[in-house]
C-alpha cells in the first residue's frame, strides 16, 4: 500500500482540487482509508480498482454525498463550508444512470442544469441561461431532440441528454460516476469523446468513476488505483496502470488478460 506520510507531504497546495486523508466508515466496516490525490486544471483523473474498491464512496464524499473525515479543498476552500448553490456553480457530478417518470422534454431537462444561476425557483431563464443550454445541446448532439420527451430517448440518448445538462451547468469540475457502465460501445466512444473535447476549455477538470481500464488509458491522463479502500498507486496514468499495481490490486496477471482478450481481434 502507499505510504500516507509521502502521500500527504507530496500534496500540491495550489492544486484545483486536494483530497487529504478520505475515511469512510459504515459502523465498524471502513470503505476508505485516508485516500489522498491532487487534481489540476486540464487533467482527467480515472479512479479505477476491483469491486468493493471504494470508488464509487470516494467521489460521493468529493461531491459531499456521504460523511467522511479528512478535507476536500476546492481552489482552496474546503468543499464543507461552501453552500450547496455556490457548490453547483463549480462542480457537476453526472451518474451512471437516470431514473426517469416526468415527460420532461430534452430541453426542460438541460434547463435544469442552470438552476444553480437562476434567483429563485419562480424565476425565468435569462438570455445566458438560453445561450449555455444552446449550446449544452449542440455540442452534445442533442439539438434536433430538444423537444422530443426524454421518456422516448434511447440509453445513449438520455446519457447525452444529461451530459448536456451539466454541461449547460459550466462547472470547472466534471464528476463523472460509470457514466457509460449501461451504454453499447458506440455510445461509451460518443461520451467520452465529448468530455474529451469538454475538458480541453482552459480551467476545467474531470474525475470518473470506470471499470474498463482500456477507457482509462485511452482517455485519463492520471489515475487513481484503489483497493479495499486503500491507496495502491496514484499519479500519471501509465505509471499508475503498471503490470505489477495492477496484479497488486486485482489479484491477477492483468496485463496477460488483456493481452489475450486483444488477441482474438487478430
Amino acid at each position: 500500500m502507499a505510504d500516507k506520510r509521502n502521500s500527504r507531504s507530496a500534496l500540491k497546495t495550489d492544486a484545483l482540487l486536494a483530497v487529504r486523508d478520505i475515511t469512510v466508515r459504515y459502523g465498524k466496516m471502513t470503505i476508505l482509508d485516508g485516500v489522498s490525490f491532487t487534481v489540476d486544471a486540464g487533467q482527467w483523473l480515472m479512479i479505477v480498482g476491483p469491486n468493493g474498491a471504494g470508488k464509487s464512496t470516494l467521489v460521493n464524499a468529493i461531491s459531499q454525498g456521504v460523511p467522511y473525515t479528512g478535507s476536500v479543498c476546492f481552489e482552496g476552500r474546503d468543499l464543507a463550508g461552501i453552500k450547496p448553490p455556490v457548490l453547483a456553480r463549480k462542480i457537476g457530478v453526472l451518474a451512471q444512470s437516470h431514473s426517469v417518470s416526468y415527460s420532461f422534454s430534452v430541453e426542460e431537462v438541460v434547463k435544469l442544469g442552470r438552476y444553480a444561476y437562476s434567483a429563485g425557483i419562480f424565476s425565468s431563464a435569462g438570455e445566458e441561461d438560453e445561450k449555455k443550454m444552446l449550446a449544452a445541446l449542440e455540442e452534445t448532439g442533442m439539438l434536433p431532440f430538444r423537444k422530443q420527451s426524454v421518456l422516448k430517448l434511447s440509453g445513449g440518448e438520455l446519457q447525452r441528454a444529461f451530459l448536456a445538462q451539466v454541461f449547460a451547468q459550466d462547472p470547472i469540475l466534471l464528476i463523472l460516476d460509470e457514466p457509460t457502465n449501461h451504454l453499447d460501445l458506440v455510445y461509451q466512444k460518443q461520451t467520452f469523446e465529448l468530455v474529451r473535447a469538454w475538458v480541453k476549455d482552459s480551467g476545467r477538470a474531470v474525475i470518473s468513476v470506470v471499470h474498463d481500464l482500456s477507457l482509462a488509458k485511452a482517455y485519463g491522463t492520471h489515475a487513481l488505483l484503489l483497493d479495499r479502500g486503500h491507496t495502491v498507486a496514484s499519479g500519471k496514468t501509465d505509471e499508475v496502470l503498471t503490470r505489477a499495481n495492477l496484479e497488486k490490486a486485482y489479484a491477477m496477471d492483468v496485463y496477460e488478460w488483456m493481452r489475450e482478450m486483444l488477441s482474438q481481434w487478430e
